[in-house]
């Protein structure tokens, strides 16, 4: 056996980065793995899904935190730079809609208003043109910005075509930013992963999203049973098979899978069945053997 489960010290620095939705689990999961290996240094950054993946697909960093899967170009990239991986998924994010908790009208939109508000060249700048019967106020606008897996998502789902979306929004790659300024802006209105929502809801308010068949909240059975539409999405972490040859990146990425479900849990997301993380154990301890 190796890394954590055979008791072997270990130590060294990890290095990995992406996706700001991912983050929170991976943080967490450095964190506790710090505490039973405290001369590995697992450093975390948060550079959007797109960020993770140019530093990846050359060999930076040891694992990718990532909204979406990876596309084609970069899988390509990857493979002329001889960057050879392993896709695991770790979770399911619902990415919210939100309001200000001052915000008495809004408590649910259509996947049609979200278009029109949010598609390239859109001039909805009132909520009174959102819908007849919202109010005569300006509509202020919080998301992610283009290098994240949360815009790919979001323009993907709601407007039809990744990255289409107009630009006159505060824009942020980190979603507490997003946060003050929507609990800031009675006004406003955005858009991010579901556990930033769970860590701060006395300063956000979720809107339910009617993809056709009713309203329907981002919760914890909504987003597994799948009846959130269209915003629940796969988290996933990439893992570079040649960093797991590594002993503490081993150690560290078995103890990731075998947390899977209690940590994701944990920091507002929702598990995977147990089975997928076992499933991906055996895959993690196979391509060491390659």
């Amino acid at each position: 056996k190796t890394g954590y489960l055979s008791g072997e010290v270990l130590a060294g620095t990890i290095e990995i980065d992406g996706s700001s939705t991912v983050y929170p689990v991976s943080e967490a999961m450095a964190e506790d793995f710090h505490k039973l290996n405290p001369r590995v240094n697992v450093n975390v950054g948060v550079s959007g899904t797109g960020g993770g993946f140019k530093r990846f697909i050359v060999g930076e960093t040891d694992i990718s935190d990532a909204s979406r899967p990876i596309k084609n170009t970069e899988a390509a990239a990857a493979t002329d730079n001889g960057v050879d991986y392993l896709e695991l998924k770790v979770g399911t994010d619902g990415l919210s809609v939100m309001v200000n908790p001052k915000n008495d009208f809004v408590e649910c939109l259509t996947v049609g208003e979200l278009k029109k508000i949010w598609e390239p060249g859109s001039q909805v700048n009132n909520w009174n043109e959102v819908r007849s019967g919202f109010p005569d106020r300006p509509l202020r606008l919080y998301g992610a910005d283009t290098d994240s897996g949360t815009f790919d998502y979001f323009t993907e789902e709601i407007v039809g075509e990744s990255q289409a979306s107009r630009a006159d929004y505060t824009a942020s790659a980190d979603d507490n930013v997003l946060i003050q300024g929507i609990a800031g802006d009675r006004n406003a209105l955005g858009y991010f992963g579901y556990a930033y929502y769970a860590e701060s809801p006395d300063k956000l308010k979720l809107v339910a999203i009617d993809s056709g068949s009713g309203c329907i909240m981002p919760t914890a059975s909504t987003i597994e049973d799948g009846q959130y539409q269209p915003l629940s999405r796969p988290m996933f972490i990439y893992v570079n098979k040649k960093s797991l040859k590594r002993p503490e990146v081993m150690a560290f990425v078995e103890f990731y899978m075998v947390n899977g479900r209690s940590l994701v849990s944990e920091v507002g997301y929702v598990p995977l069945q147990e089975s997928v993380y076992q499933d991906a154990l055996t895959k993690i301890r196979d391509s060491n053997t390659d």
